[in-house]
């Protein structure tokens, strides 16, 4: 039996995204590992889920990440979800919506895109 745990990206700005997953989506630092080639960071919704979102941070990384097609994405679910679009919206982040769906994206500093839906 296995149980997720969490998801990584990579960033090449670490407080530019910590800033971000705060703002955008009220995400938390729960832990952190600290070397001398990379920290990483885990971040969770404040015990909403146990699901955690891991940023990486490698030292010496300058150039940003290919992320191809960028057709992987994660998903989150918010009871407010006017709110949550008017916030985006104001933060300038969304990059696609469907109002067919009911869903819109949004993409952090790194270009990775975030799915936003109603629970």
């Amino acid at each position: 039996m296995f149980k997720f745990l969490h998801n990584n990206l990579n960033v090449l700005d670490l407080e530019r995204s910590l800033k971000f997953y705060r703002e955008a989506l009220d995400l938390k630092e729960i832990d952190r590992l600290e070397t001398p080639d990379f920290t990483l960071v885990y971040l969770g919704d404040g015990g909403y889920t146990p699901h955690q979102l891991e940023l990486t941070w490698l030292r010496d990384r300058k150039e940003p990440y290919n992320l191809g097609d960028n057709e992987v994405h994660l998903a989150f679910g918010t009871d407010d979800f006017e709110a949550a679009h008017a916030r985006h919206e104001k933060m300038g982040c969304i990059c696609y919506e469907n109002e067919a769906m009911g869903i819109y994206f949004i993409v952090d500093p790194d270009g990775y895109w975030l799915e936003i839906l109603p629970i």
